[in-house]
């Protein structure tokens, strides 16, 4: 009742399954992708609340100035510049909960990794506060009053030079942060780990 089984059947057979473990392979890899495009994807609107994070404060930097003789619009802007680079961290650190580094629990590699911009983004939170402050505390109540003292001025050009340094360190942190290898397990990650051990 056995049947027999020649050379001929065991070599299909082996190819057959040849060409389902490759299918399998293949089928993995498309789940990766899918996963890949799925974190691109929820990292679009992400990308744009930064970017236009980025606008409003380039846009506020250059044409705050027009409104100098209205301290009230001034402060608005000034408040609302303060709050979108706090909300620009914020933004960054609720990207960085999101990666698989960080639920691996090895946050220090995204740290270490982009701490140059996190630098940035205190210092320059830290100069416009500070600028915003001896800004209207200058001219509040005159809005006419001349202000431009040699403390004032070096504080506003290192703050407006900071903040290109920022802008340029923000963006880059964003392209880096959209890199797929920050959202699964991957070699860059193992070899990370390795070389820590």
């Amino acid at each position: 009742g056995g049947k027999n089984i020649n050379a001929g059947d065991f070599s299909n057979i082996v190819f057959k399954n040849g060409i389902l473990a490759v299918e399998q392979q293949k089928s993995k890899q498309n789940v990766n992708k899918n996963e890949t495009a799925m974190q691109v994807s929820r990292y679009k609107p992400v990308v744009y609340l930064q970017f236009f994070l980025l606008l409003i404060d380039i846009l506020i930097n250059s044409f705050a100035e027009i409104f100098r003789a209205d301290n009230v619009v001034l402060l608005v802007l000034f408040v609302i510049q303060d709050v979108g680079l706090l909300l620009s961290l914020i933004v960054l650190f609720l990207v960085f909960f999101n990666t698989f580094v960080f639920r691996a629990g090895v946050i220090f590699l995204l740290v270490r990794k982009f701490k140059t911009t996190l630098l940035c983004i205190i210092l320059y939170l830290m100069l416009s506060v500070g600028l915003h402050i001896w800004t209207m505390s200058r001219k509040w109540g005159d809005d006419i009053k001349y202000i431009w003292f040699n403390g004032f001025q070096a504080l506003y050009a290192i703050q407006r030079i900071v903040s290109v340094v920022y802008y340029f360190t923000y963006k880059r942190a964003m392209v880096k942060l959209s890199d797929p290898k920050y959202y699964r397990d991957t070699e860059w990650l193992r070899k990370e780990l390795a070389r820590i051990r």
